[in-house]
């Protein structure tokens, strides 16, 4: 359940916005791109793993046993604790490309918008920039164009980008009635003129399916569609937002993030291996996997968000395609910014937004090859 917050006082986000030079590089192989947001998951879970402070009753809030959660969660080894929520995003990502945001091994990847919740990081990641007008998850329809929008304003990728999210309000984030993006969020499905069998049980487990949040469908009801329309439509661009991460955690069910971790990793995978058994995408699509926000940590404050719990500008970004150099797990490395997505994203299919949208930041640096400019 996405908190509403209001305009709150900014903060100095973490490290600096390094710039890598004037000239943009650009991507020699992808050519499609899908940016996978899964929503309010913290760096510390996706670095170490299950937080031993928290798999029981009074701190995690959970109804599964410790002793069950221990059993599906816990290694006293982080890397293999973090393997065992994470195997595709550790056991495949990691090891064929990149992953920042381990603060504790020099790495560090933040928002700059001052506001660390939902609407605000979704802005700032796919529009290259932070908006502060932009003070709550209610704001309405965006003002700025995103990079999807103006990926689809192009000949080459016109009608191809698509928008798949479980949250309803991604409508305003990117604006569908400006934008005429293809958008599939919330509780509703489109109808269809020749509906199968498949599709109206569909339509029938949405419509009965009790609802932790009105705005918010479950991954696992996104999946389906997602799945359905890639194999039928081939989009070219794609954003896919997962956003029970961030549900589980504001009911301060410890024990649920974790289970809706694993099976959001799960979910990647499938979108991974659905779409590398296509020809159409083979061998030529990259996955940047992120975070809108991070979260508070500690007993208590690990369930919220924004700039009154410590640490909740701190996110992760992993690359996973032909042209990203499996370096792993970035140590030492210098800052990278959810502001540097937008760029990131056209950048791989050869374009330069920055070229259109100066006041975007750059590409993020070292995880695409030197190609044409």
């Amino acid at each position: 359940m996405k908190l509403r917050f209001t305009r709150t006082a900014g903060f100095l986000a973490v490290g600096t916005l390094l710039l890598f030079g004037a000239a943009a590089a650009f991507a020699a192989k992808t050519q499609n791109i899908v940016l996978i947001v899964s929503d309010g998951l913290r760096w510390q879970e996706i670095f170490t793993g299950a937080d031993a402070a928290l798999l029981d009753s009074k701190a995690g809030g959970s109804w599964l046993s410790e002793a069950e959660l221990r059993k599906r969660y816990w290694r006293d080894d982080a890397d293999a604790r973090r393997a065992a929520l994470f195997p595709f995003l550790w056991g495949t990502v990691a090891k064929q490309g990149q992953i920042f945001g381990n603060q504790l091994k020099g790495s560090v990847a933040h928002v700059t918008n001052g506001k660390a919740f939902s609407y605000p990081g979704y802005n700032e990641m796919s529009t290259g920039y932070p908006n502060d007008a932009i003070d709550s998850n209610e704001f309405g329809p965006n003002p700025n164009a995103t990079v999807f929008e103006w990926l689809n304003n192009s000949e080459e990728f016109h009608g191809r980008v698509a928008i798949y999210g479980t949250w309803d309000v991604y409508k305003n984030i990117f604006n569908q009635s400006r934008s005429h993006l293809i958008i599939q969020t919330g509780w509703s499905l489109p109808p269809k003129a020749n509906e199968t069998p498949r599709d109206a049980l569909l339509r029938e487990l949405y419509a009965t399916t009790t609802a932790l949040d009105e705005e918010d469908v479950s991954n696992s009801l996104l999946q389906i569609p997602l799945l359905d329309y890639v194999k039928a439509a081939h989009p070219r661009v794609l954003f896919v937002g997962y956003g029970e991460t961030d549900n589980w955690a504001h009911q301060g069910r410890y024990d649920l993030v974790l289970d809706s971790a694993h099976r959001m990793d799960h979910f990647v995978r499938q979108l991974w291996d659905t779409m590398q058994a296509m020809p159409q995408y083979h061998g030529t699509t990259t996955f940047i996997i992120t975070t809108d926000h991070g979260r508070g940590s500690g007993l208590t404050e690990w369930k919220d968000h924004g700039v009154e719990e410590k640490g909740s500008e701190n996110v992760w970004i992993a690359v996973l395609g032909p042209d990203t150099a499996p370096l792993g797990e970035r140590t030492h490395a210098a800052p990278v910014t959810q502001a540097q997505i937008a760029a990131t994203v056209a950048a791989f299919v050869g374009k330069d937004y920055r070229h259109d949208v100066p006041k975007a930041a750059q590409p993020i640096s070292g995880v695409m090859s030197a190609g044409h400019e």
